[in-house]
């Protein structure tokens, strides 16, 4: 079995300081913890919301333009989270879910069986990150950072409000490369 050669305590040392000199930087820019907004006004969070923006994910893979949710009180204290989207037949799809709140700021949704509740995995979390002082966009995400979604209250977002959520974004940790914009092209019948 060859060997490697054995390199002299300077170059070893060099070597080490070198990798370390571009491992530091990466370790440096983890992003810091993701913190929901202080709090939400859920009685001013229901009605329509627009997807305007999202990190492609697997669930959502048959939606072609026009997603939007629709949330709804429940009398036992939860919402009711209607999603609807288009997809490129035209056809219209759509997922009845549940959210329970379990913070000021934070829910977990379910989208399977009510009889699958007790499995703890079925419950996704649902983190406020974004919210306009009127409600007219909201950014929504989870700890982890892997799904990622921009609400708005009208099918676009003003200009001024899309440069803030952005740089907003990359200030929590997320990678722009990853947004897509949504296309909004005619709203869905309810």
């Amino acid at each position: 079995m060859k060997s490697f050669p054995r390199l002299p305590a300077k170059a070893s040392l060099a070597a080490l300081l070198t990798a370390l000199t571009l491992v530091t930087p990466s370790l440096l820019a983890q992003p810091a913890q993701l913190t929901p907004v202080p709090s939400v006004d859920l009685n001013r969070y229901l009605g329509t919301w627009y997807q305007v923006a999202l990190y492609p994910n697997r669930f959502q893979a048959q939606c072609a333009a026009d997603t939007a949710a629709t949330y709804t009180a429940l009398p036992d204290n939860r919402l009711q989270v209607l999603n609807r989207c288009r997809q490129a037949s035209g056809e219209v799809d759509q997922a009845l879910g549940v959210a329970r709140v379990t913070s000021p700021s934070t829910l977990k949704v379910r989208f399977a069986p009510a009889w699958l509740s007790w499995l703890p995995f079925v419950w996704g979390d649902y983190w406020v990150i974004q919210l306009a002082d009127d409600y007219r966009y909201a950014v929504v995400s989870e700890p982890q950072r892997e799904y990622l979604w921009v609400l708005s209250r009208s099918p676009r977002l003003a200009p001024d409000d899309e440069q803030r959520i952005r740089a907003q974004l990359v200030a929590q940790g997320f990678d722009l490369q990853r947004l897509q914009n949504h296309p909004q092209t005619q709203p869905l019948d309810p």
